[in-house]
């Protein structure tokens, strides 16, 4: 049971998680500034539908905190991986402009996404003990053939890069104020005999 660890305590800092959820928070209203300065540029009227890109499912109250953290951390990889594209696809497909604020704004939510990705990873390493490895997800990639379509997808990226920094946000305060033990539930079935 030694090596069993909370999410309170993932390692000889206690502030890690406490880094992460402030980088998730000034990610959360860079997402947001981002959000609003495409829709400037695009000239947006109406929202776009919400439709989740991401493949990996929002973490359940069911799921240990290990579990959880890897959820997270597994759709912050492919958020990473769809904000790649999307300013690829957009910067070759639409231009841009190299130093405008839009594309300054883009810049500062990838390396803070970046930088969040990595702070999970620490986490999740030190609940689980070893860092996952990260499967091979098929992340959507644009197949539309018209530049609004284009313009829609990168829109809707970011817009999960948004949700996804809200479910990073509270899953972590939860998880940090409840100090719930990693697979609490598995250990309590092993000692029931149970599998």
């Amino acid at each position: 049971m030694a090596g069993r660890r909370s999410i309170g305590r993932v390692s000889s800092d206690p502030s890690v998680v406490t880094q992460a959820i402030a980088v998730a928070e000034q990610l959360s209203v860079e997402c947001s500034t981002l959000l609003e300065l495409y829709k400037q540029k695009e000239s947006f009227t109406s929202e776009v539908a919400d439709s989740r890109l991401v493949s990996v499912p929002h973490p359940s109250a069911q799921l240990d905190s290990g579990d959880k953290l890897w959820s997270l951390h597994m759709a912050l990889l492919q958020c990473r991986g769809l904000m790649k594209r999307a300013v690829e696809r957009e910067e070759k497909e639409l231009g841009s402009e190299k130093n405008g604020s839009y594309e300054g704004q883009r810049r500062v939510v990838k390396e803070r996404l970046s930088l969040l990705v990595g702070r999970t990873a620490e986490i999740l390493k030190a609940v689980k003990g070893a860092a996952a490895a990260p499967p091979s997800l098929a992340e959507p990639e644009w197949d539309g053939s018209s530049t609004f379509e284009l313009k829609v997808w990168v829109f809707r990226v970011f817009k999960e890069v948004d949700y996804w920094t809200k479910a990073t946000i509270t899953t972590l305060k939860s998880l940090s104020k409840s100090k719930e033990p990693v697979a609490a539930s598995r250990n309590r079935s092993d000692r029931n005999g149970y599998r």
